[in-house]
């Protein structure tokens, strides 16, 4: 939705889009050295880092300057076939299916954000938005021990938070306004400078906020200083992926969490006008396509 309405600076143009993608192996180049075969199941992490800039020889390819991003600057998955490089292929067990393998690529993005919240046993954590990225936060969280409260306008989407997903209570944001400074983490999975603003408010002193959710370029939001400086907060944010893609996989296979319901609907690629309109009315979660 981002690279379609020109949200996302470097996107090029009349590029083929699908950057969340898992696939069957149909032919690999001759030389190539791979324990892949033909006909392997493997989901497909989007961003290629140049390896040659600072970030890169760092060990921080995520933030490399000049990236090829497939579905981004190159052709991506909305196609029956997509040539990816090797090194961008994870072989996916038989135990998971190719619809809940293409949720690897936005699962490693969250086990990103996790991993910079810290969070312990017996944290009380708050996750703003329970669209599929919250969901993932959701899940993940509970796995670490916390007790975790959902915040969402959605009646739809509080309701599954809570009832398949296992959050400890999911809230309106109005039910939200009396609990300033609650929680030790606090995940926003939006995108929008309201919610942001609100991470912020309902981190107790001493708490770790990460922005996860995607803001437009122009976004901008109002902190106090001087409240950061008075709570000792830390303000983090996550940006893609940072060599989480296998255990994005090795978490699906896990089956600890009801991963495939986050995919709410699956069309062909022949449907995809449904598919799009389906994703635009936030009707569901994850619309998946199948070429």
């Amino acid at each position: 939705m981002h690279i379609c309405h020109g949200e996302t600076p470097h996107a090029a143009n009349k590029v083929v889009i699908g950057h969340e993608l898992s696939g069957y192996v149909h032919a690999i180049a001759e030389g190539t050295v791979t324990d892949l075969k033909v006909g392997s199941l493997v989901v497909v992490d989007p961003n290629i880092p140049c390896h040659a800039c600072t970030y890169c020889h760092s060990a921080k390819p995520h933030l490399c300057t000049s990236p090829q991003n497939i579905g981004v600057t190159t052709d991506g998955g909305m196609a029956q076939y997509v040539p990816v490089p090797v090194s961008a292929a994870y072989l996916v067990p038989d135990t998971v299916s190719p619809e809940t393998a293409c949720l690897a690529e936005p699962l490693s993005c969250v086990i990103h954000a996790v991993d910079m919240g810290n969070i312990k046993s017996g944290d009380k954590v708050a996750i703003l938005g329970a669209g599929p990225i919250g969901i993932m936060a959701l899940c993940l969280a509970l796995s670490s021990g916390a007790r975790v409260t959902m915040v969402d306008p959605n009646e739809s989407r509080r309701k599954q938070a809570k009832e398949i997903f296992g959050a400890y209570e999911s809230l309106h944001p109005d039910e939200t306004k009396d609990m300033s400074a609650c929680f030790d983490v606090v995940f926003e999975c939006v995108g929008r400078p309201q919610t942001m603003e609100q991470a912020v408010e309902l981190g107790k002193a001493g708490s770790t906020i990460v922005w996860v959710g995607v803001a437009r370029t122009d976004a901008r939001v109002t902190i106090s200083p001087f409240e950061v400086y008075r709570r000792e907060l830390t303000i983090r944010s996550s940006y893609t992926n940072h060599f989480s893609m296998e255990r994005a996989v090795n978490i699906l296979a896990n089956e600890q969490s009801p991963w495939s319901k986050i995919i709410t609907h699956t069309y062909s690629l022949e449907e995809f006008d449904q598919a799009w309109d389906t994703f635009k009315s936030a009707v569901g979660m994850k619309v998946c396509v199948k070429p």
